[in-house]
This record gives C-alpha cells, sequence and structure tokens, in this order.
C-alpha cells in the first residue's frame, strides 16, 4: 500500500524537503564558523519556549521562534562582547534551556508524549498550518542565506576582512544567529531537538568531501539535505521507522559512503601519481564584495 496517498505523509514529505533544503543553506556558515553544534544550544532554549507556549496555552511553534531567537541573539553578543567565552555561554543555554523545558512542560496539562514530539520530531502529525509555517520561513532563510551568501562568507571566513570592506559585521553576525533559530524552530518538527544540529552540519560535512569551493559546497550539501529528507521519509513511510532519525541516518549513512569513496579515489590518484590539489576557495566571493 503506498502511504503516500495519505495527506499526513504528503505534508510529512514536503515539508521534510524544505527544512532539508534550508537547513544546510545555514549550516554551512555555522561549520565555517566552527559552531557546527550551536543549533543543539539553542534548540534546547526553543525547548524552553515550546514549554512555555504550552504553559500559556500559546502556540509552541510560536513562542520557540521568540525563545530560540531571543538565545541566539544572547549567544552572539556574549560571544562578541561578553567576557565569557562563546562555548561556555553555550553551554549555559544548553542545560538551561533543557532544564527549563522539562520544568515548564510538566507544570502544563502536556502529557510526556508533547514533550517527546518536539525532543526526537514528530513529522507525521504536520499539519496544514505547520506546513505553511514552515514554508513561509524556510523560504524567507533560503532566500536570505543565498542573496546575502559573499557578504555571510566573507563574515564567517575573516572578520576583519570584512570590517576592513565596509561590512555591516554586527547586523550580519546577527542575521546568522536568527537565521539559526528560525533553522532550529521549524527543524523541530521534522527531526526533534536531539538531532536538529545533525541535519544542518552533516550535509555540510558530507560535501566537503567531494567540492572545495564554497559556493560549490554549498550547493552540494542543499542537494545532499534534500535527498537525506525525502530518502528518509520513505524508509521511515516502509520500515515503520521515526521519520527524524531516518532522515537523520539517511545523512549519515551519505557522509560514510562519500567519505569512502572519497577516500579511495585519492588512494587511486596517489598511486598513479594524478593527484593534484584544487583551489581551496573560489575567489568570486571576495571579487564580489571588492567590486
Amino acid at each position: 500500500m503506498d502511504l503516500f496517498q495519505y495527506d499526513f505523509m504528503l505534508r510529512a514529505l514536503f515539508g521534510a524537503l524544505i527544512i532539508g533544503l534550508a537547513a544546510p543553506a545555514l549550516g554551512i556558515y555555522l561549520v565555517q564558523r566552527r559552531l557546527a553544534l550551536i543549533g543543539d544550544g539553542i534548540g534546547h532554549v526553543a525547548l524552553t519556549g515550546v514549554g512555555a507556549g504550552l504553559l500559556l496555552n500559546r502556540s509552541p511553534v510560536l513562542v520557540a521562534v521568540i525563545a530560540a531567537t531571543l538565545g541566539a541573539i544572547v549567544i552572539e553578543l556574549v560571544r562578541a562582547y561578553g567576557r565569557t567565552s562563546g562555548d561556555l555561554a553555550l553551554a549555559l543555554l544548553f542545560y538551561g534551556g533543557i532544564a527549563g523545558g522539562v520544568v515548564l512542560v510538566g507544570l502544563s496539562d502536556a502529557s510526556s508524549g508533547a514533550l517527546n514530539a518536539y525532543l526526537f520530531g514528530s513529522l507525521t502529525t504536520t499539519s496544514q498550518g505547520d506546513l505553511v509555517t514552515i514554508g513561509v520561513l524556510g523560504a524567507a532563510l533560503l532566500v536570505t542565506m543565498l542573496v546575502l551568501r559573499p557578504a555571510l562568507f566573507a563574515v564567517c571566513h575573516d572578520e576583519e576582512y570584512a570590517r576592513v570592506s565596509g561590512l555591516p559585521v554586527r547586523a550580519l553576525n546577527l542575521i546568522i544567529a536568527v537565521g539559526t533559530a528560525i533553522t532550529v524552530t521549524i527543524a523541530m518538527r521534522a527531526v526533534g531537538v536531539l538531532l536538529i544540529s545533525a541535519l544542518m552540519v552533516v550535509p555540510v560535512a558530507t560535501a566537503q568531501q567531494v567540492t572545495r569551493g564554497f559556493r560549490s559546497t554549498m550547493a552540494a550539501a542543499m542537494a545532499l539535505g534534500l535527498f537525506a529528507a525525502g530518502a528518509g521519509v520513505w524508509v521511515a513511510a516502509t520500515a515503520d521507522t521515526a521519520p527524524g532519525a531516518s532522515v537523520v541516518l539517511v545523512a549519515i549513512g551519505s557522509f560514510l559512503l562519500v567519505a569512502l569513496g572519497a577516500a579511495g579515489v585519492r588512494a587511486v590518484r596517489r598511486r598513479t601519481g594524478n593527484d593534484r590539489v584544487a583551489p581551496q576557495a573560489e575567489p568570486a566571493e571576495h571579487e564580489v564584495l571588492l567590486g
């Protein structure tokens, strides 16, 4: 029986595809800044927002967006101006966020199943309203990351260079922080708080195995995220597994296959003496900035 004849599976598929495309588009900037795990920290802050929404009988997703955005801004401001290191600020939000979320959910009338839906994802329960929210926020995020790519690349690669070039570094850093919060919030429905970072980071790590330039890596990561999302939902539908976990396992499996294949190709090239080192970055990004 074809499960995709049902509306809830189609909503799950479309939601996963949107997230699979948008998450790596933001994740590549986090990997460039060596903040691959920031999604986990902000995800735990979003969980506090979910708990507050359930306690106050408000939309958990909307309150989570607000909480995650505030948490992301705090992390960025502490990193830029505070005496506390970014890692320590992230750890404080990481543990405080999940503790606050568990307490607030416990105080509300919601069942433990409501908490599990946000911890581990509940893609098949995506409503029409959820899909619209995911689509609008995902499209806005994707457009922002693509349109501002040269400037965001410069900030992530070298903040001093970006500042000398006249770019609004503070505003661009905040855009990345808010974009991370939005990505975390819309991805909660797909993979859950505990697996959010995987969807932002693993496709990027996979793409880096076979690409060199920033633009090509970004395009490959988005394609891999799209594949992992679609294939993961298909596996979940046919094998009756959790959709979020299936998406992440497909992404990790793709990484292992590509990494092994790339290692094999490099070994063959070394033996034949044809190993050539490609340039590590595409100068077009900086040329756009200076032009």
